[in-house]
């Protein structure tokens, strides 16, 4: 697929539907954390864009991640972000959208956020910092910093240590509550001792200026059943890309109880999630795609295209699951 002319950006800053931001804001649920489609050529394809999106709304999705861990933000230059968020907002529909806007230096990291706010974004997820190994005070510094450069926007701070090598503790978490814009967390820690802790400790009033009490979400698509189980209030989701009605029906029955219908949900949806992260993430979410004819395979530098082995095995789990609408071989 090929993109609109250049003067896209500004036929969609014109288009987009205004956004105005509520200081109760929560984001529960099904959340779909999206890839970014490229071309062959790397440039950024914004028709998938659209087409995914619009796949994950129409299949359930509460609220959509563009530009996060799946959506191969750090290989982004500032004018591509802007058309990645401008076209999730412009088709999103109903759904929220939350933009990533993390980065290992806090004035860029506030910077996105600032940016997304400006766009009309309905939230911004803001990752730990990577590499610096900050302090529990320079994280708190870090959100608060965020916070700070845009007032009323909420904020799900995102866990995620096998990506940063950072671990944020729980009691390094139960500083960050203290910041009303820090709405939610992404616990992508993959330790469900741990999520269990955070989920121990959530805060369950509300907060004065936020006026929403703070939210766990599950990370990991593995373990959403489990960690909404002890707590969590929702998931954002990688497989949600594929099957998004499916994941819809697993967050949805788990979050009412209904313990039978959602561990049947799992069962049948883990082959498809373990297939989905063979290989770093996203590199297998799409190849699925490309098999559905939703985007591309391709990815930037220095991620590659899925190896023959993981396409052979996503055909395999997607043909199994069998109501995954596929127009090409994989």
């Amino acid at each position: 697929m090929k993109n609109p002319g250049p003067d896209w950006i500004v036929r969609a800053r014109e288009r987009r539907p205004r956004r105005v931001a509520q200081k109760k804001h929560s984001f529960r649920g099904l959340g779909v954390a999206l890839p970014t489609p490229f071309n062959a050529d790397g440039s950024l394809d914004l028709l998938a864009l659209r087409s995914v999106v619009n796949h994950v709304v129409a299949g359930g999705a509460e609220f959509v991640v563009p530009l996060g861990t799946t959506g191969e933000a750090s290989t982004l230059d500032a004018s591509e972000r802007e058309a990645v968020i401008l076209t999730t907002l412009n088709c999103a529909g109903p759904a929220k959208v939350c933009v990533g806007a993390g980065s290992n230096c806090t004035r860029s990291a506030a910077a996105m956020v600032q940016r997304a706010q400006e766009l009309g974004a309905d939230g911004a997820l803001v990752v730990t910092p990577y590499y610096n190994k900050p302090t529990p005070a320079g994280l708190v510094a870090h959100y608060r910093a965020c916070a700070a450069a845009a007032p009323g926007l909420p904020i799900i701070a995102y866990n995620v240590p096998g990506r940063t090598g950072l671990n944020m503790t729980p009691d390094t978490i139960d500083l960050l509550w203290k910041i009303d814009a820090v709405v939610a967390l992404k616990e992508s820690c993959g330790n469900l001792a741990q999520i269990c802790e955070i989920a121990r400790r959530l805060p369950r009033g509300t907060t004065a200026r936020a006026g929403a009490r703070k939210t766990l979400l599950a990370g990991d698509d593995n373990l959403a059943v489990a960690s909404i189980a002890v707590g969590a209030e929702g998931l954002v989701s990688v497989t949600g890309n594929v099957v998004p009605h499916e994941m819809w029906a697993l967050v949805r029955a788990a979050r009412a109880g209904l313990r039978d219908d959602a561990a049947q949900a799992q069962a049948r949806l883990l082959p498809l999630m373990d297939a989905l992260f063979a290989e770093s993430n996203p590199i297998p979410v799409k190849a699925a795609l490309a098999a559905m004819g939703l985007c591309g395979p391709y990815t930037r530098l220095p991620l590659t295209t899925a190896t023959t082995a993981t396409r052979a095995r996503l055909r395999r789990v997607m043909q199994e699951f069998g109501s995954i609408k596929m127009s090409s071989k994989i």
